[in-house]
């Protein structure tokens, strides 16, 4: 692994981390606030897409997703979601880029992930804590489904901004060993 990848997928956690801190939670949906972060980790997982960078970018999101989560006992449902997240993300990645590798078809990666993620992180937190702030489909209706459009967007103006200076740069990407 080279170390200025690994300076870039830091980089990108701790903006998705910043992110995440300054998006507020959803009055009426028990504390659950759109997830900004998946975004970040979705685009380190198609820069990077191997196993190994797949695995760190997916155990530090979940890691940081949790502590910084506004939801009561959610460390471990978050570590839990964006692990089997990041991995079916990092697949279908694989597959897709046999075939598309442009904006619109990571768009709606990200946002099929992102539905994905809620859905894995609001099924965890009801199997393993017990209690929800509040119903699953209030959570998923005000928390899950905002997030997605929040990613998709976030998604199609950072991934063309970041394409551009990685095709610029020396770093060796998915993206710049394309063209």
């Amino acid at each position: 692994m080279k170390t200025k990848n690994l300076v870039l997928m830091a980089l990108l956690v701790g903006i998705g981390t910043a992110l995440y801190l300054v998006m507020p939670p959803v009055p009426i949906g028990g504390g659950i606030k759109p997830d900004l972060m998946l975004t970040m980790m979705f685009v380190g997982i198609i820069l990077f897409p191997t196993v190994r960078d797949t695995f760190i970018l997916s155990v530090v999101t979940g890691v940081l997703s949790g502590l910084f989560s506004s939801i009561p006992g959610s460390l471990i449902p978050n570590i839990i979601d964006k692990f089997a997240t990041g991995f079916i993300f990092f697949v279908v990645v694989l597959l897709v880029n046999k075939f598309a590798k442009n904006v619109v078809a990571y768009g709606i990666l990200i946002g099929l992930g992102t539905l994905l993620s809620g859905t894995v992180f609001l099924s965890m937190l009801l199997l393993l804590v017990g209690e929800m702030p509040a119903a699953f489909g209030i959570m998923f209706v005000t928390g899950v489904i905002p997030a997605t459009i929040a990613n998709i967007i976030a998604f199609a103006i950072i991934y063309p901004i970041l394409k551009g200076l990685l095709m610029r740069s020396k770093f060796e990407t998915s993206v710049t060993q394309v063209s």
